[in-house]
């Protein structure tokens, strides 16, 4: 049975390896420059890396960041001292499938939902069906669309951002 919990400073080593491992894709965006800003929120508490357990091993986490640090054009969409963002969620390969990045993400909601805020935001690859079906099963919905060849590079190159609000 997974378990679920917030991610220990001691853990973070083994949740940047899990997330070079089972990130990197055609859809995700991620730079060595990203991860390790991430990485610093957390340490710093910022943010919090939500994990899930198989026994003792961590097979995947979802990263809950402070609306007050999270990247500035998200305040179009929602006040940042009122939201948190969600950047990474993954989870190793041979668990895919199995509701846990969803229960990550409704997790994520949960503690957000705790510190007071109104709404979380996510972001994804437009064409990201994996990652578009864990988002509406958490209860996410589509704020907006837009290009975004910067981060993109494959198929229609667009960003989705999606919020639920609590």
């Amino acid at each position: 049975m997974i378990q679920y919990k917030i991610a220990e400073v001691t853990e973070l080593p083994i949740l940047k390896s899990l997330l070079w491992k089972y990130g990197p894709n055609e859809w995700n965006y991620l730079t060595q420059e990203g991860v390790e800003e991430e990485f610093v929120l957390i340490e710093q508490q910022n943010a919090e890396a939500l994990v899930a357990l198989d026994g003792e091993q961590i097979v995947g986490f979802a990263v809950l960041i402070n609306g007050r640090v999270s990247p500035d054009y998200l305040s179009q969409y929602c006040s940042l001292d009122k939201m948190a963002f969600i950047g990474d969620v993954v989870v190793s390969s041979s668990y895919s499938g199995k509701g846990i990045a969803t229960q990550l993400l409704i997790n994520s909601i949960d503690l957000a939902k705790a510190k007071g805020v109104e709404s979380v935001l996510i972001e994804r690859h437009e064409e990201n069906l994996a990652s578009a079906g864990m988002m509406k099963k958490a209860g996410f919905s589509v704020v907006d669309i837009f290009y975004d060849p910067h981060k993109r590079s494959a198929g229609s190159q667009n960003s989705v951002i999606l919020s639920v609000s609590i």
